[in-house]
Protein backbone atom coordinates (compact mmCIF):
# COMPACT_ATOMS: atom_id res chain seq x y z
CA UNK A 1 0.00 0.00 0.00
CA UNK A 2 1.01 3.81 -0.50
CA UNK A 3 0.30 6.64 1.97
CA UNK A 4 -1.82 8.88 0.49
CA UNK A 5 -3.00 11.46 2.65
CA UNK A 6 -3.49 12.16 6.39
CA UNK A 7 -6.90 12.13 7.65
CA UNK A 8 -5.89 13.72 11.36
CA UNK A 9 -7.71 11.95 14.59
CA UNK A 10 -5.12 9.20 14.00
CA UNK A 11 -6.39 7.88 10.43
CA UNK A 12 -4.74 7.74 7.38
CA UNK A 13 -5.78 6.90 4.21
CA UNK A 14 -3.49 4.19 1.78
CA UNK A 15 -3.85 3.28 -1.95
CA UNK A 16 -4.37 -0.33 -2.51
CA UNK A 17 -2.32 -1.22 -5.42
CA UNK A 18 -1.90 -4.89 -5.74
CA UNK A 19 -4.35 -7.73 -6.14
CA UNK A 20 -3.02 -9.15 -3.09
CA UNK A 21 -3.80 -5.91 -0.99
CA UNK A 22 -7.15 -5.84 -2.48
CA UNK A 23 -8.08 -9.15 -1.16
CA UNK A 24 -6.60 -8.80 1.95
CA UNK A 25 -9.31 -5.63 2.71
CA UNK A 26 -12.18 -7.43 1.34
CA UNK A 27 -11.23 -9.99 4.82
CA UNK A 28 -10.57 -7.25 7.17
CA UNK A 29 -13.58 -5.01 6.03
CA UNK A 30 -15.80 -7.99 5.44
CA UNK A 31 -17.10 -6.22 1.66
CA UNK A 32 -16.35 -7.15 -1.95
CA UNK A 33 -13.31 -4.08 -3.03
CA UNK A 34 -11.46 -7.44 -4.16
CA UNK A 35 -14.04 -8.49 -6.71
CA UNK A 36 -14.23 -4.69 -7.77
CA UNK A 37 -10.16 -4.50 -8.02
CA UNK A 38 -9.88 -7.35 -10.05
CA UNK A 39 -12.55 -6.77 -12.45
CA UNK A 40 -10.93 -2.66 -13.21
CA UNK A 41 -7.67 -4.58 -13.37
CA UNK A 42 -9.16 -6.88 -16.07
CA UNK A 43 -10.87 -4.43 -18.37
CA UNK A 44 -7.55 -2.21 -17.90
CA UNK A 45 -5.31 -5.17 -19.06
CA UNK A 46 -7.65 -5.63 -21.74
CA UNK A 47 -7.08 -2.23 -23.38
CA UNK A 48 -3.51 -2.05 -22.81
CA UNK A 49 -1.82 -2.18 -26.11
CA UNK A 50 1.22 -4.09 -25.48
CA UNK A 51 4.29 -2.78 -27.11
CA UNK A 52 6.67 -5.23 -29.68
CA UNK A 53 9.46 -8.38 -28.22
CA UNK A 54 10.65 -8.31 -24.81
CA UNK A 55 9.41 -4.61 -24.16
CA UNK A 56 5.60 -5.62 -24.64
CA UNK A 57 4.49 -5.18 -20.82
CA UNK A 58 7.19 -2.38 -19.74
CA UNK A 59 3.93 0.40 -19.94
CA UNK A 60 1.42 -1.87 -18.48
CA UNK A 61 1.81 -0.76 -14.99
CA UNK A 62 1.33 3.02 -15.82
CA UNK A 63 -1.18 2.13 -17.97
CA UNK A 64 -3.17 0.54 -14.81
CA UNK A 65 -2.26 3.36 -12.78
CA UNK A 66 -3.96 5.66 -15.46
CA UNK A 67 -6.90 3.61 -16.47
CA UNK A 68 -8.11 1.63 -13.35
CA UNK A 69 -10.23 3.65 -10.56
CA UNK A 70 -8.25 4.64 -7.08
CA UNK A 71 -8.92 1.74 -4.81
CA UNK A 72 -8.12 3.57 -1.06
CA UNK A 73 -8.54 2.37 2.64
CA UNK A 74 -8.64 4.51 5.73
CA UNK A 75 -6.84 2.85 8.62
CA UNK A 76 -6.57 3.35 12.09
CA UNK A 77 -3.21 4.30 13.71
CA UNK A 78 -3.33 0.38 15.08
CA UNK A 79 -3.97 -0.72 11.70
CA UNK A 80 -7.88 -1.51 12.12
CA UNK A 81 -9.59 -0.86 9.00
CA UNK A 82 -12.35 1.99 8.91
CA UNK A 83 -13.76 2.60 5.58
CA UNK A 84 -12.66 1.97 2.01
CA UNK A 85 -13.16 4.08 -1.03
CA UNK A 86 -13.07 3.72 -5.38
CA UNK A 87 -12.25 6.82 -6.44
CA UNK A 88 -12.52 7.50 -10.44
CA UNK A 89 -8.60 6.95 -12.52
CA UNK A 90 -6.35 9.10 -11.57
CA UNK A 91 -8.08 10.14 -9.13
CA UNK A 92 -9.66 12.71 -11.05
CA UNK A 93 -13.28 13.87 -11.02
CA UNK A 94 -15.55 12.31 -13.63
CA UNK A 95 -19.31 13.05 -12.69
CA UNK A 96 -20.59 9.83 -14.51
CA UNK A 97 -18.05 7.54 -12.36
CA UNK A 98 -19.70 5.85 -9.53
CA UNK A 99 -17.54 6.66 -6.44
CA UNK A 100 -18.53 4.27 -3.64
CA UNK A 101 -16.96 4.91 0.01
CA UNK A 102 -18.16 2.42 2.39
CA UNK A 103 -17.12 1.27 5.83
CA UNK A 104 -17.11 -2.44 7.33
CA UNK A 105 -19.44 -5.00 6.51
CA UNK A 106 -20.86 -1.79 3.93
CA UNK A 107 -22.55 0.01 6.85
CA UNK A 108 -22.25 4.20 6.25
CA UNK A 109 -18.61 5.22 7.08
CA UNK A 110 -19.63 9.19 7.13
CA UNK A 111 -21.12 9.51 10.73
CA UNK A 112 -17.92 8.31 12.39
CA UNK A 113 -15.15 9.34 9.31
CA UNK A 114 -17.00 12.01 7.52
CA UNK A 115 -14.43 14.33 8.30
CA UNK A 116 -11.56 11.84 6.95
CA UNK A 117 -13.52 11.42 3.83
CA UNK A 118 -13.67 15.19 3.30
CA UNK A 119 -9.78 14.83 3.70
CA UNK A 120 -9.55 12.57 0.98
CA UNK A 121 -11.52 14.67 -0.97
CA UNK A 122 -9.60 17.71 -0.40
CA UNK A 123 -6.75 15.45 -1.44
CA UNK A 124 -7.94 14.53 -4.92
CA UNK A 125 -9.51 17.74 -5.20
CA UNK A 126 -12.95 16.51 -5.42
CA UNK A 127 -16.41 16.48 -3.23
CA UNK A 128 -16.95 13.19 -1.88
CA UNK A 129 -20.78 13.86 -0.32
CA UNK A 130 -22.42 10.98 1.40
CA UNK A 131 -25.84 11.06 -1.23
CA UNK A 132 -22.97 10.83 -3.96
CA UNK A 133 -20.76 8.37 -2.34
CA UNK A 134 -22.61 5.97 0.10
CA UNK A 135 -24.36 3.41 -2.63
CA UNK A 136 -27.08 2.09 0.30
CA UNK A 137 -27.78 5.67 1.62
CA UNK A 138 -31.60 5.31 0.25
CA UNK A 139 -31.91 1.79 1.68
Amino acid sequence: MQFACDAFKGRTWFRIETEAEAAAESRLMHHAVEKHFQTAQQRARRSYAPGPGLERDIGLKGHLARTMPVFLTLRADDGSGLATAMLPPQGKDAPDFPIIIVGPENADPYRDHGDAIEALGRNYGMLLPRTRCYPYANR
